[in-house]
């Protein structure tokens, strides 16, 4: 399945041209491949559709509580690394997560596959890349 706007033949292109020639890296150990993405969940009972012989009431906190996880998963190993909070995920989030990748591959070149959220493309995120040497660190953003 495609999202709404995706051109099938940029997509595939871009496999072909970009992402498998740095996968190939990665299987060979020349390179560190990451797919980046955040998950919000909300710390609350959710219930959709439910029966029952007699109405039950749950207690439910009130607000928005919430758990926040940005996570990179290496495309080969498929370890997770994660930076969590429980306020909102921003640019510093990005940039502790690049800190963490950074100091986990500090002798081999880094690519990232992001999405197109503004926060992974700010002014912060690529001064902080640059200072890490941005020789090493590729960034593919959608």
């Amino acid at each position: 399945m495609l999202p709404a706007k995706a051109d099938p033949d940029v997509q595939e292109k871009f496999n072909q041209e970009k992402l498998e020639p740095v996968l190939e890296q990665a299987k060979d150990g020349t390179r560190k491949v990451y797919f980046v993405d955040a998950a919000h969940l909300v710390l609350a009972p959710y219930l959709g559709l439910l029966w029952s012989f007699c109405r039950l009431f749950i207690q439910a906190p009130a607000g928005r509580k919430r758990f926040n996880v940005l996570g990179a998963l290496d495309a080969i190993t498929h370890r997770l690394i994660t930076v969590t909070n429980e306020s909102y995920i921003n640019a510093q989030s990005v940039c502790d997560l690049l800190w963490k990748l950074h100091r986990l591959n500090p002798n081999i070149p880094i690519t990232l596959v992001l999405d197109n959220a503004r926060y992974q493309k700010c002014k912060l995120v690529f001064e902080l890349a640059d200072t890490l040497n941005s020789s090493r660190l590729y960034f593919f953003i959608f």
